[in-house]
C-alpha cells in the first residue's frame, strides 16, 4: 500500500468505530500510528524516570570534579611552596620567642619596678605610690597591673611616659588621670596611671 493510499484509508476511519478492547482488529495504518505514539510515550517516560536521574548525577559529579580540581591545585601550590612555608614558620617561631623574652618572669618583676622608679626619678618626678595589683589571667598571658601615682611638671610627666615606653620589657600605660596638686601651684601636677606588664601563661595552651 502506498503512502497516499494509507492516508486515504486513514481519512475513512471513524475513531468511534475502533474497538479499544480488541486492538488487533484495527487497520494497519492505525496500528502503526498507535505503535509510534506508544514508542514516544515510552521514550518520554524513560527520560523522565531514568535520564533525569542520570543527568542529576552527572551534574553532581561535575561539581565534585571541580571541587577536587581546586583542592588539587591548592595542594600542588602548597607542596611547591613547602620549603618557603617552613622558612616562614621558623622566622615566626624566632619572632615569637623574641617577644616571649620581653615578657618578665615572676622573679623579674621587682627589677621592673626598680626600672620604672629609676625612670621616674630621672625625669624629675616624685612617687606618691607604686604598687602591684592582683594578676589578671588571660588565655595566653597574665597581666601584672602596677598602680603608679607621681608628681611633677608637665614636661617631666611626658619624659617619664616616654621613658617607660622605651624600657626593654613590655609595659603599657592605661587610665591616665592628670590634675593640679593645688590651685596655688598649677604647674605642678599629679598623674595617676595604671601600668601593665605581662608574663607568658604556659598553661593557656593546655586549656
Amino acid at each position: 500500500m502506498s503512502f497516499s493510499e494509507s492516508l486515504e484509508s486513514l481519512r475513512k476511519i471513524d475513531l468511534a468505530d475502533l474497538d479499544f478492547e480488541n486492538a488487533g482488529s484495527w487497520p494497519a495504518p492505525v496500528k502503526a500510528i498507535a505503535g509510534i505514539l506508544l514508542l514516544v510515550a515510552v521514550l518520554v517516560a524513560g527520560y523522565k524516570f531514568n535520564l533525569e536521574d542520570i543527568q542529576l548525577q552527572l551534574e553532581q559529579q561535575q561539581i565534585e570534579e571541580q571541587s577536587l580540581r581546586e583542592q588539587f591545585t591548592l595542594k600542588a601550590f602548597q607542596a611547591a611552596n613547602l620549603e618557603a612555608y617552613k622558612e616562614q614558620m621558623k622566622e615566626m617561631e624566632e619572632s615569637f620567642g623574641a617577644l616571649l623574652r620581653q615578657l618578665p618572669s615572676d622573679t623579674e618583676v621587682p627589677g621592673l619596678l626598680e626600672d620604672i622608679t629609676r625612670t621616674g626619678l630621672a625625669s624629675g618626678l616624685e612617687f606618691s605610690e607604686i604598687k602591684l595589683l592582683p594578676e589578671v589571667q588571660q588565655q595566653f598571658y597574665i597581666e601584672l597591673p602596677i598602680q603608679i601615682v607621681v608628681e611633677g611638671g608637665y614636661h617631666d610627666l611626658a619624659t617619664f611616659v616616654s621613658g617607660v615606653s622605651s624600657l626593654p620589657r613590655i609595659v603599657t600605660l592605661h587610665d591616665f588621670s592628670v590634675e593640679p596638686i593645688n590651685k596655688d601651684e598649677p604647674s605642678r601636677l599629679r598623674m595617676s596611671v595604671l601600668a601593665k606588664t605581662y608574663r607568658y601563661n604556659d598553661k593557656g595552651l593546655n586549656q
